[in-house]
């Protein structure tokens, strides 16, 4: 491809949606991918969190979607493992092109999702079993596809929704493009989409150039105070906040509003409208702190977010990296704080090693983030 830019294959209405979201280079993954999928080929595609996933795939799309005149056959199908996720790609979708999109997942109104469909969207992104059920009824036609994206497929093909992943899989037309993409190609995923072509985008090591990670020392009951005061002397323009357990969450958020802190919560037990309107707030920047759980926030995909704040280390290191990872996306930079104690910034220590990141112990003194004094 030599140093040619993707984004000149595109048509210029996809182009000046470009400019005005202010991207201008393609990201890796874009450059790599949107060739083949502009080329009609299957491809199942790995890069890591934060690299330009979703515009990877949508771009091509819409790009020949847009070529067609009639406006009234579903062309496109992108399914993914959460509400939060298919939202967001919905969004995504609506940034990009005029032409009609809906968003149909379980857990909503279905007679809503049904007006929805008589408006004939072009474009559904939405959760496999709600699509299944709502091509079982025939309320959506797919006979005119011509192609489908599996997002995060690694969870997509995991036990809990591999029977529904399965069974779409099954459904959609022979000719139908089938593109899937992921942060990790695991063997689940290999096995499902046998005989498609893999590209694996080299890693961008975001979490050893671009994450700066600082281990701040507390006690667990001095935890919270300890994270007031941090959010004191560092002044996050956009903090989100992680903890393991659920009801941490809205212990957490309750003290910090009793500090005075404007903040506010989403956990796996939000109500899914008052979950959008948090996170819609959130990504604004009308609130600058979010404090969430593991489970509600994977996928997140929130732009300027400048820190993260683990208030305890989780177990598995995959959830380290998913949550690092929610800063330093599109090309920038961010600090990620884990808040341990003794115990955790051992394991710290040892994942330190292991994922070859480097850590800076750091301690609020005199309202300033600074590093340790040697008295």
């Amino acid at each position: 491809m030599g140093n040619t830019n993707v984004f000149l294959s595109l048509s210029e209405n996809l182009n000046e949606k470009l400019s005005s979201l202010n991207i201008k280079e393609p990201t890796a993954v874009q450059k790599e991918i949107i060739p083949l999928i502009s080329q009609g080929e299957d491809v199942v595609f790995q890069s890591e969190t934060g690299t330009g996933k979703t515009f990877a795939y949508l771009l091509p799309l819409i790009n020949k979607l847009e070529q067609e005149n009639d406006s009234t056959k579903l062309r496109i199908l992108v399914v993914a493992p959460t509400f939060e996720l298919a939202s967001q790609i919905n969004m995504n979708v609506k940034s990009i092109t005029n032409r009609k999109s809906a968003l149909i997942i379980g857990g909503a109104p279905i007679k809503r999702q049904l007006e929805t469909l008589k408006e004939k969207p072009q474009i559904i992104c939405g959760s496999v079993a709600r699509i299944v059920e709502l091509i079982r009824l025939k309320k959506i036609k797919i006979n005119d596809l011509f192609a489908i994206v599996f997002d995060e497929t690694d969870r997509l093909v995991k036990k809990e929704l591999l029977e529904e992943t399965n069974e779409l899989y099954n459904l959609i037309p022979q000719s139908t493009q089938i593109i899937a993409c992921t942060a990790t190609i695991n063997q689940f995923t290999k096995r499902f989409f046998a005989g498609i072509n893999n590209v694996i985008l080299p890693n961008e090591d975001i979490l050893t150039k671009r994450i700066t990670h600082w281990a701040i020392y507390a006690e667990q009951r001095d935890k919270i105070e300890t994270l007031r005061k941090f959010l004191l002397a560092e002044k996050p323009s956009k903090v989100l906040i992680f903890t393991s357990r659920a009801d941490q969450v809205e212990n957490i958020t309750s003290k910090l509003k009793y500090k005075n802190f404007e903040c506010a919560s989403i956990h796996a037990k939000s109500d899914k409208q008052e979950r959008k309107a948090t996170l819609d707030r959130f990504r604004s920047g009308k609130n600058k702190i979010l404090i969430t759980s593991d489970l509600a926030a994977r996928g997140l995909d929130i732009p300027n977010i400048t820190h993260i704040v683990q208030m305890d280390l989780p177990s598995d290191e995959d959830f380290f990296i998913h949550r690092s990872g929610r800063t330093a996306r599109a090309g920038k930079t961010g600090i990620n704080v884990v808040i341990g104690d003794e115990f955790e910034m051992n394991q710290f220590a040892k994942l330190e090693k292991k994922l070859k990141i480097t850590v800076y112990p750091k301690e609020i003194y005199g309202g300033k983030v600074l590093a340790p004094r040697m008295d």
